[in-house]
């Protein structure tokens, strides 16, 4: 997988609209896609602990947050959105993957100025915990609702990714956690990887692409947070090239054929997915930009890297293309259990003598792009007054345990 740099990132996503949903792990997805597009840092510890700040890395708080009380209820509403010449990142806070405010957020982007063009959702924790002991019966309906009605509003030529649920430790003390919950993280992790299961099926069900960040990070438990369900900001730049890539891949761009990810990954410096049969939708493979098909890929090459870089070993090695794993498709929800936890991925790894050989990426282009796609900025800066306060004012106890942390 190619790591992408902040310009290019900048082209792969040049006049789109992109939409997060979910809860802080999905706030953490957004807040480094607004920092790649940018710059080539990584987020701070700080950055990845916040949340409900008025504004962020040029971004403003439309609703929620610190305009409101900061509390870790289910009513806790947080709005983002970061807004240049020619890009648009919107991020909502979900407590539940389908209830009457995520029906309230999917009419908005329907009736807003710009229809988005990838829309990236993941809810699963806060469902797991908060709604009841059995989970099953009402996630699974839940997810079917919620997939039932983003295919009514969404335009077919829109990307949307099902991210499932990283995976937990197992002690978990995050804020979505009510304080007798605190000592159930063995049982949570099970409950994760048997909801992952529920939503990938029924994404691939409705026509949507899912992408399997519990598999991607299965392995990589030492760079989750001390609470046992956040993830460190190396984690969350891998998580974004993974995105990216497999954005890239439904939207027909070739990238470059460069060293793993995890080689780039350094302290303070700079996918597979399944899609199932749509009903009526297009599938990601035939999908173009603007609702047209690419007719090809182009062929992408530049000039070579310096030598002298560094090359660490990768934080998170790439998978043999030979290697065959299941997929949470093909197996019930107790052969789960066993086939996760026994999973045995061969790596591979490229040697630092290759590396001469590798290119960096030119331009980012497909053939269905047309010249005139690139002209006026469509999301103009504009100087934003003060941001709207929240809409509703939602009366909720005061915060568990003192934390503020979702």
């Amino acid at each position: 997988m190619a790591h992408l740099s902040s310009c290019e990132v900048r082209q792969l996503l040049h006049n789109k609209f992109v939409v997060v949903m979910g809860d802080s792990v999905q706030r953490a997805v957004y807040k480094d896609l607004v920092v790649l597009l940018q710059k080539d840092v990584l987020l701070s510890t700080s950055q990845l602990k916040t949340k409900g700040e008025l504004t962020f890395e040029g971004d403003v708080l439309l609703e929620g947050g610190r305009w409101g009380r900061m509390h870790n209820g289910t009513h806790y509403r947080e709005v983002r959105q970061y807004r240049a010449a020619h890009h648009l990142l919107r991020f909502y806070f979900l407590t539940r993957v389908f209830s009457p405010y995520a029906v309230e957020v999917l009419e908005e982007l329907r009736g807003g100025q710009h229809a988005p063009d990838v829309v990236v959702v993941n809810s699963c924790l806060w469902d797991l915990s908060r709604y009841g002991p059995d989970f099953r019966r009402g996630y699974r309906e839940d997810l079917d609702s919620l997939f039932g009605l983003l295919g009514q509003v969404l335009p077919a030529s829109c990307l949307l990714v099902w991210n499932t649920a990283m995976p937990v430790a197992e002690v978990v003390s995050g804020g979505f956690l009510l304080p007798e919950q605190r000592l159930r993280g063995a049982h949570l992790r099970l409950d994760v990887m048997e909801a992952n299961f529920y939503s990938s099926v029924a994404a691939g069900r409705h026509g949507f692409d899912v992408l399997d960040l519990h598999f991607h990070f299965r392995h990589a438990g030492q760079h989750r947070q001390r609470d046992g369900v956040h993830w460190d900001q190396r984690a969350h730049r891998h998580l974004s090239q993974l995105l990216l890539a497999h954005v890239a891949d439904a939207w027909g761009v070739d990238l470059p054929r460069r060293c793993p990810v995890g080689r780039w990954l350094r302290e303070g410096t700079a996918g597979s997915g399944n899609a199932g049969p749509a009903g009526g939708r297009q599938h990601r493979e035939s999908r173009g930009d603007a609702g047209q098909q690419a007719l090809s890929r182009s062929s992408l090459l530049g000039t070579p890297l310096p030598s002298a870089m560094a090359q660490p070993r990768p934080l998170f090695p790439s998978y043999g293309q030979s290697t065959f794993a299941p997929s949470l498709h093909s197996l019930q929800p107790r052969q789960l259990y066993n086939s996760l936890s026994t999973l045995q991925v061969e790596y591979t790894f490229e040697t630092n003598s290759r590396l001469g050989l590798e290119h960096r990426l030119g331009p980012i282009r497909r053939v269905s792009i047309q010249p005139q796609s690139r002209g006026s900025p469509p999301y103009p800066l504009q100087h934003l007054g003060r941001p709207r306060r929240q809409r509703r004012r939602h009366i909720e106890g005061p915060g568990l345990d003192g934390q503020t942390e979702n």
